[in-house]
């Protein structure tokens, strides 16, 4: 048992849920672009950007992309319509949103010069078998 009890918990607990709701594909999406919009503006400099009327941070992307990861993982990732979340089913949605992100950035009167590269790293953090652990830490390498 680790500090207080609390044990160990790692990448093969997060495989071992039972969603409350349905996974729904709105659902998905969101998490795909919310997690694009918030790495693309973390890229520009902005740490805490208002996406959907809602202030979203860092926390907001790591809870996005390890859902999506957790939902590609686990034989549990299935959509209320049955299919299972794949990444055949994800990569594409990515680029969708990407560019659902970029017009909506746009419209605001923003660049959106970080934002490919957002994708890619949302992909890679998402999409990979095993659990990258920061969000943050291809964003550094990125700015570096």
């Amino acid at each position: 048992m680790g500090k207080a009890g609390c044990g160990s918990f790692g990448p093969k607990d997060w495989l071992n849920f039972q969603p409350e709701q349905p996974i729904t594909e709105a659902g998905l999406r969101n998490n795909i672009n919310v997690g694009i919009h918030y790495l693309g503006s973390w890229l520009a400099g902005n740490g805490c950007v208002p996406i959907h009327n809602l202030m979203e941070d860092a926390a907001t992307a790591e809870i996005s992309r390890s859902q999506v990861w957790q939902w590609v993982i686990s034989p549990k990732g299935v959509l209320d319509d049955g299919r299972k979340v794949t990444v055949e089913m994800v990569r594409p949605m990515i680029a969708e949103e990407l560019v659902k992100v970029k017009a909506t950035v746009t419209a605001q009167g923003e660049d959106t010069a970080t934002y490919d590269q957002a994708a890619v790293i949302f992909d890679k953090m998402s999409l990979t078998p095993e659990y990258p652990e920061f969000l943050t830490l291809p964003l550094y390498e990125a700015m570096a």
